[in-house]
């Protein structure tokens, strides 16, 4: 089982779980027996699991293809005691949202509710291809050598850059810094941002951070490419994506949301100028 507005990947097996149409249909039909149900509604999902016919659930504990929205403590912790009635798997899908993202190393620590398995890939080995899943004891007992392969997994140059990457996020201070620096571009969003009346919402947690628009977010994304700032759509293509660098400045992210960039993107965007 997985929710509405997911990405959980493009290969055989993460495209069955993922209910983005756009993504899915140019191949179906895909892998059979995935089930989808509403990103949060936490009673659906309890009585799908407990049909007995759900071997594993997975949900990302922040969203981001799906429009930057974050799960809720009781939503997570929900869907956990309803596995552990039901005996199935817990997936916790955090290759957008993990790894300090949301200023914690891994997002679901701040919901206190932990994952049969986790998987994690983009940003672990800092650009280089990567993919891991995370597995409690319980459930690495019942995985045999062999098993399980890739030709180039296990790298060791791409995993060198893993454990590099690591050791930077967890440096003292660090992901503090991640925190910090996310209210701060949120609040600088905000007050650039929010008297545009397009403008719905704000919102993320950390360096993961939303932009919800009444119009398509596609010809914002252009202009700023054109002024210099890279951004993504997300959700239904009337979210801004923005997922800067951990390390980046203040003065980059002040920049980014400075009149002459972000702000004034937004002014000379065809759908929106008008009404600014």
């Amino acid at each position: 089982m997985s929710f509405t507005n997911c990405f959980h990947g493009r290969t055989i097996g993460s495209l069955a779980l993922t209910s983005k149409v756009q993504y899915r249909e140019p191949f179906e039909p895909v892998m059979p027996g995935s089930t989808f149900v509403e990103y949060g509604n936490l009673e659906e999902a309890k009585k799908v699991i407990q049909s007995g016919k759900i071997a594993a659930v997975f949900v990302e504990p922040v969203q981001g293809e799906g429009g930057i929205h974050s799960a809720t403590k009781e939503f997570l912790q929900g869907l956990r005691d309803a596995c552990d009635e039901a005996g199935a798997l817990l997936v916790f899908d955090e290759v957008q949202c993990g790894l300090g993202r949301t200023g914690y190393l891994w997002a679901h620590e701040v919901y206190g509710v932990l994952p049969d398995i986790m998987t994690l890939a983009k940003p672990l080995a800092n650009g280089l291809p990567i993919g891991v899943a995370l597995v409690t004891e319980k459930v690495a007992a019942a995985i045999h050598y062999g098993d399980h392969g890739t030709t180039f997994g296990g790298g060791p140059f791409v995993c060198h850059a893993a454990l590099a990457t690591l050791d930077k996020i967890q440096k003292p201070g660090f992901l503090a810094e991640v925190t910090k620096k996310g209210e701060y571009f949120k609040q600088l969003l905000k007050t650039k941002l929010g008297g545009n009346p397009h403008v719905k919402e704000i919102r993320g947690a950390g360096l993961i951070v939303g932009i919800e628009l009444d119009v398509p977010a596609g010809p914002l994304v252009d202009a700023c490419l054109d002024a210099g700032v890279f951004l993504l759509t997300a959700g239904k293509g009337n979210v801004v994506r923005l997922v800067p660098a951990l390390i980046v400045s203040e003065k980059e992210l002040e920049q980014a949301a400075e009149e002459h960039q972000l702000r004034r993107s937004l002014a000379r965007t065809p759908t929106m100028g008008a009404t600014v």
